[in-house]
């Protein structure tokens, strides 16, 4: 059974351009409750914030991104 999981070692996904576009930050995908929520968060918790960052700006590249001309 692997060694349980701490904290610290669920890195946070901040890449330090913090921007708010409707609450959401565009640089590491949280919204702005789990940014302030980080600290107190146990590494399951981080772990899932992690992913939903992700996949939130996973869609945001999906929705912005710039269509070709044909």
């Amino acid at each position: 059974m692997p060694p349980p999981v701490t904290a610290k070692e669920v890195p946070s996904p901040c890449i330090r351009m913090c921007t708010l576009d409707d609450d959401v930050c565009v640089g590491c995908g949280r919204h702005i409750r789990e940014i302030t929520g980080w600290s107190a968060a146990d590494p399951q918790a981080r772990q899932r914030i992690v992913e939903a960052a992700e996949a939130r700006l996973a869609e945001r590249r999906l929705r912005y991104q710039p269509r070709t001309l044909r």
